[in-house]
């Protein structure tokens, strides 16, 4: 346990639990425990307790950004959303729902009469500085005694500090003459803001919040944007309502994850165009990859694991690497039977796909049986293993909910390419090679006729319409 300052009036606690397989219960059963029993008896306190974020800085999983000008008008908006949010049924599935919009702090205000000031020769700037010396004081000189060295401050008395009657009695200094405040100014105590935020120039008040433990953040999330519609419908002229966060963070990491995806399919493209000279074949190898992408949801849909843009993102690009070998070799081999061994198309679809189904079968099994480890949560102690020759193998921990979607990712997606291997891509040649088939035949229909080129018809046409072969024929 650990613990620092994160504020003036804040402080921070960081409790690490004991190891994985040496836990009584799960870390988000604790997590929970602790957010509904810690700070509930501490008035005045707001205590969020909530996991460290693992890697880089995360915004929070509900986090709800007001732009406009007015200050006031942004903190009554942000009022009005903690009000809707906390009379909502989503309200017991966040923890820790709070607003930047600090509460209004008491501050001394001193209008200038800057006509009166001008005439004894003094500015704002002047009777700043005198109100501001006098009140936090001056440093008039150092007192150093040994290695040691204190600044001596001189400013007012704190009878005259503390109270605002002790202004009436402060001068300012203005030509050799000492003007009293009094005559220049005026005084009052107004609430100013307590925390100034701006965003592209503007000014911006934030609702965060966390997700209680056991629900998901693009759930809740969603929930949240389904409670404030009406509200986002009502916003004043010049006021604009955007959710940031993680919500914003994975916008950004789905774009990116989209255009790698993307690349990746346009690399493996051109390397299939070389290596097969057609541009066909290759547009049915891409295909099955791209609709490998549904095994992937299947398998989450059936192990009941969220979506997650990072780690399925990667697994769907490391995907498309693996799933393009198996049509890869189906395809060569049907090409090598039609040219080396002359069968038609169909003989050399069903012996192709006889002969490769063993390789394709394997790959896939090999592939998918080594990411199971890692999709269970197997865990193997190596340090265990060096220090004492006794390793210990446990299930579950922190990676696994991390790295679990990914594997399931890939498993599912081979098993459901390695089908669409078999049964799509025959299709999809069937198909094409019909289609290029029948171009053909209609290109060679069109340019020759009765075994006369299509050109050379035409022009005797043009010569003798009867049909005739003679150009000149005789007249009698």
């Amino acid at each position: 346990m650990g613990g620092g300052p994160s504020g003036p009036e804040g402080g921070r606690v960081s409790i690490s639990l004991v190891d994985f397989q040496d836990r009584e219960s799960d870390a988000f059963v604790t997590l929970a425990e602790m957010q509904a029993t810690i700070g509930i008896e501490i008035a005045g306190a707001t205590i969020t307790v909530d996991k460290v974020s693992e890697g880089p800085p995360q915004g929070a999983p509900v986090s709800i950004e007001i732009v406009g000008e007015d200050p006031d008008e942004l903190r009554r908006l942000s009022d009005e959303i903690m009000d809707i949010l906390e009379d909502s049924p989503v309200f017991p599935k966040l923890a820790g729902l709070d607003s930047d919009m600090d509460a209004a702090r008491p501050e001394l205000s001193i209008n200038v009469n800057r006509e009166k000031a001008a005439l004894y020769d003094l500015n704002t700037q002047k009777i700043g500085m005198a109100v501001r010396g006098a009140i936090n004081g001056i440093e008039a000189a150092k007192y150093r005694t040994g290695n040691d060295e204190y600044d001596i401050i001189v400013r007012l008395a704190p009878e005259y500090r503390d109270e605002l009657e002790g202004l009436r009695e402060l001068t300012v200094m203005a030509e050799g003459v000492q003007v009293p405040l009094l005559e220049v100014a005026t005084w009052g105590v107004e609430d100013g803001a307590g925390t100034i935020r701006r965003k592209n120039r503007m000014r911006m008040a934030t609702i965060t919040s966390n997700v209680a433990a056991g629900y998901s953040n693009n759930a809740i999330l969603a929930e949240v944007q389904s409670e404030l519609t009406e509200f986002f419908q009502t916003l004043p002229p010049g006021y604009t309502l955007q959710y940031a966060g993680q919500s914003q963070e994975q916008d950004e990491a789905t774009e990116f994850l989209s255009g790698a995806f993307l690349t990746a399919l346009m690399l493996i493209g051109f390397i299939l165009v070389s290596q097969f000279n057609s541009v066909i074949k290759p547009v049915i190898i891409l295909t099955s990859v791209i609709m490998s992408t549904a095994g992937v949801l299947i398998g989450l849909m059936m192990f009941q694991m969220p979506f997650g843009i990072i780690n399925t993102g990667v697994g769907i690009i490391s995907l498309a690497g693996i799933v393009v070998n198996n049509a890869i070799i189906l395809i060569d081999y049907i090409d090598i039977l039609r040219d080396r061994d002359g069968m038609n198309r169909r003989e050399a679809l069903v012996q192709g796909g006889k002969t490769r189904l063993r390789p394709v079968v394997l790959t896939a099994m090999t592939t998918a049986l080594g990411m199971v480890p890692l999709a269970i949560g197997l865990n193997f102690d190596f340090f265990g293993l060096y220090r004492s020759l006794a390793p210990e193998l446990y299930w579950g921990g922190m990676q696994a909910a991390w790295w679990g979607p990914m594997a399931v990712a890939i498993i599912a997606g081979i098993l459901f390419a390695t089908f669409l291997t078999l049964i799509l891509v025959p299709v999809l040649y069937s198909l094409v090679d019909d289609a290029t088939e029948f171009f053909r035949r209609h290109y060679t229909h069109s340019e020759v006729e009765n075994g006369v080129p299509r050109a050379e018809t035409t022009q005797r046409r043009l010569l003798d319409p009867s049909g005739s072969q003679d150009p000149f024929p005789e007249v009698g």
